[in-house]
């Protein structure tokens, strides 16, 4: 049962994959390309070369992915290289097959839609194991080599370099102002779907009235309530504070109920980015299994 399991896990994965692959080769070949937008990293230096020496650009994404490839499978581990191979592969093939059809020729739409829909295709790819190779295996292969400096701060420079030099290749600064905006809305959505949307929410409550706050909570919304000791600086007295996860929904309902009990409250309200426990969401081991009960 468990086996069947992981075989619908890793064939649902790979599926994502080639949809990730899909969606970021109609954005290219669809809004970005025609109008000689580069947002980042092999893709965008792919689409550069492809305009100044008309080279296909999946035949100059496979030549700088697969000596990176070379280079840097080990920093990425079995699991991740076999699928940072697979989702090179499958997306230089769509690049090849599908035909370059510009949806419209207004830089400011091209940039955005473009970024978007590269954005959801990255960021599926990325939540689902794999990477598109380019810039992040530069990055880290960058990184073992100057170990002083991030992997991030290496994606950042190359990212930059490529929509500069994008800019400098057409003669026109608005092609690499062009290009951050579709760079920009690439890494947004990227964010979005890896860590998902803010819809639970994190209460800080100090109040003279612990018990009573909890008690409440607990009673009405049925979320658990964690005290932490806290100093006021100023009186140096020992105060509790709150700690209380709630959904978006029940943002209203604990503002009022606390300070119905304590008008005097101070309440501090934070965004999450993700809760994984009871009452919550749970997840799934590298078997499928899933780890924490909804």
């Amino acid at each position: 049962m468990v086996k069947k399991q992981n075989l619908f896990v890793k064939s649902f994965e790979y599926l994502m994959l080639i949809v990730g692959s899909i969606l970021m080769a109609l954005a290219l070949n669809l809004f970005l390309a025609p109008n000689v937008i580069a947002p980042g990293g092999v893709t965008g230096f792919a689409v550069i070369i492809g305009e100044t020496f008309k080279i296909p650009i999946y035949l100059t994404n496979l030549a700088i992915n697969i000596p990176l490839f070379i280079f840097g499978a080990k920093t990425l581990g079995k699991k991740a290289a076999t699928r940072t191979f697979f989702t090179t592969a499958i997306f230089s093939l769509i690049l090849k097959f599908t035909p370059m059809a510009p949806v419209t020729d207004d830089l400011l739409l091209a940039a955005v839609f473009g970024g978007l829909i590269t954005g959801v295709g990255l960021g599926i790819i990325f939540k689902f194991g794999g990477t598109t190779g380019g810039t992040d295996l530069g990055g880290s292969i960058l990184n073992h080599i100057f170990p002083k400096f991030k992997t991030s701060s290496f994606m950042m420079a190359i990212d930059c370099f490529v929509v500069v030099l994008a800019g400098l290749v057409e003669g026109k600064a608005e092609i690499t102002l062009y290009s951050i905006i579709s760079l920009y809305a690439s890494i947004k959505i990227v964010d979005m779907i890896l860590e998902g949307p803010s819809y639970s929410k994190a209460f800080y409550i100090i109040t003279y009235k612990p018990e009573e706050v909890s008690e409440e909570l607990m009673k009405v919304l049925e979320r658990g309530v964690t005290a932490l000791k806290g100093i006021g600086m100023y009186t140096k007295k020992e105060r509790d504070v709150l700690l209380c996860a709630v959904n978006r929904s029940e943002f209203a309902t604990v503002k009022e109920l606390v300070l119905e009990i304590d008008p005097e409250a101070f309440i501090m309200v934070t965004d999450m980015v993700e809760v994984i426990g009871e009452g919550f969401s749970f997840h799934l081991d590298d078997e499928g299994i899933r780890l924490v009960e909804k």
